[in-house]
């Protein structure tokens, strides 16, 4: 299997008020692998409002540590679906800006269901991986996840 390397994964995504935190978190732990250690996951969740006053909670997850950020990449990469992988390969160039950070979105109620997939839709879950390359520049990154998406 073709590697990648990594500095950190941040998932990002909102709670609205209208959904069930818990169900939202479950959405979350999708991306999570079990071998990655409690420790090793940095979970912060911060209350906002929204531009209606509608409270909004704020869900960031990072993982740094080297060994949990090689299980997510392990996991993440077997998480996505052939067509997933197509669509980001098509899409790359869009996917990856130029401090080298991957950007993809998926589908909240998809991941929940254990099902997770690429969504460009409001409601999504966000996971930014901010890859190792040399030189650290957008087409270096954009060859290695090639690399990696395509064995």
């Amino acid at each position: 299997m073709g590697k990648i390397r990594a500095h950190h994964v941040r998932i990002t995504t909102f709670i609205q008020a209208t959904e069930d935190e818990d169900k939202v978190l479950e959405a979350i732990a999708t991306f999570i692998p079990d071998e990655i250690d409690d420790d090793d996951v940095l979970f912060d969740v911060d209350d906002t409002t929204g531009f209606f006053g509608n409270p909004i909670k704020v869900v960031n997850v990072e993982i740094k540590r080297s060994r949990a950020v090689r299980a997510f990449l392990d996991h993440f990469r077997e998480l996505l679906s052939e067509d997933d992988r197509r669509y980001l390969l098509e899409h790359l160039d869009e996917k990856v800006d130029e401090e080298g950070t991957l950007y993809v979105r998926f589908n909240k109620q998809k991941a929940y269901l254990g099902e997770p997939e690429i969504d460009e839709g409001g409601d999504t879950i966000q996971v930014r991986i901010k890859v190792k390359a040399f030189p650290m520049r957008k087409e270096a990154v954009m060859k290695a996840v090639r690399e990696w998406l395509e064995e």
